[in-house]
């Protein structure tokens, strides 16, 4: 009998156990974005559900334009471009994620208190379609992992992970395993950041892990500073910057982290702690309430004008408008 080339043939059924061939992003905002330009840079297929056809080919676009601005700084080539997009589909329909190894819940809502119903709907959404073996995160850096899994039928595939902006140039996460998580799922898990070049940060399940509960109190006491008049955005940023080391002063970075969501990070901690620190200063939640929420909209704390970052000529009572 005459053997076919095919019969020796490694089909998705052969796959080895462990090995990573797609990637899945449920919410694709901007740090899922950025989560799945990565990850398709290194080679893996990825594919992001989202809201709409209309928002789909919205984040298709953010991604070419982000691509295009590191083409133009010399750090991609157009060819590298078309491979990265070419890994990378779309979908509202959660059967695109059906074949993924892990999948990342990144959503951001805009609706007042936590997420955390939202959260886990997706969460049994997707283990409703991917294999046994799947493991399924969440990017949530206040919400408990142990918590938003509890809806699954089989909790011990779940962990958060939460990448910090930008992705591709900060080069650790922080892993938190919840109480069922599994050596097998944090093996895949630790597998994975291995191919995509970041180093795990072992984190014990706590609302904010390390990086927001630091980040919170700093931009309440920067909002503090600039409420008793002490100094200006402008000061106090550069102040911290030469001071401490930061790449950005705390207004800065709340502006590029986005206002709403640095509030929603207080108001979740507040209600987990109890303690003042968390408290949402009244200044951040006057700017939220204007919409003024950052970089994305060209005003927060800065205006923002042509990608440039300009300082308000106002008082802060007129949140720096003059």
């Amino acid at each position: 009998m005459s053997e076919r080339l095919e019969d020796f043939s490694l089909g998705k059924s052969m796959q080895p156990k462990g090995t990573i061939q797609k990637i899945g992003v449920v919410g694709c905002g901007a740090m899922g974005q950025e989560i799945a330009l990565l990850i398709s840079q290194s080679g893996i297929e990825v594919a992001f559900i989202d809201v709409s056809d209309e928002r789909i080919e919205e984040v298709f676009r953010r991604l070419e334009k982000a691509l295009d601005a590191r083409i133009s700084k010399w750090g991609l080539t157009g060819s590298e471009k078309k491979l990265i997009m070419s890994r990378i589909s779309g979908s509202t329909d959660y059967s695109i994620i059906e074949d993924c190894d892990i999948v990342f819940e990144t959503v951001n809502t805009k609706k007042k208190g936590t997420s955390l119903e939202l959260r886990q709907e997706i969460f049994k959404k997707i283990e409703s379609v991917v294999r046994p073996d799947a493991v399924i995160c969440s990017n949530t850096a206040t919400l408990m992992i142990s918590e938003i899994a509890s809806v699954l039928k089989n909790p011990g595939r779940a962990m958060g992970l939460h990448f910090f902006s930008p992705v591709s140039k900060v080069k650790i996460i922080e892993a938190v395993r919840s109480v069922n998580t599994t050596d097998e799922t944090y093996a895949l898990v630790s597998k994975l950041a291995l191919m995509i070049g970041k180093k795990l940060i072992n984190v014990n399940e706590s609302a904010g892990n390390i990086s927001t509960r630091m980040l919170v109190p700093l931009i309440n006491e920067a909002c503090e500073i600039l409420m008793e008049g002490v100094a200006t955005v402008s000061d106090i940023d550069e102040t911290m910057k030469e001071t401490s080391g930061l790449q950005m002063g705390p207004f800065e970075m709340a502006d590029k982290i986005g206002l709403d969501k640095v509030l929603k990070w207080m108001e979740n901690l507040y209600a987990d702690f109890g303690d003042q620190k968390y408290k949402p200063s009244p200044v951040l939640k006057r700017l939220v309430r204007a919409n003024l929420v950052g970089r994305r909209v060209g005003e927060g704390f800065y205006l923002y004008q042509d990608e440039k970052r300009l300082v308000k000529q106002g008082p802060i009572t007129n949140l720096g408008r003059v």
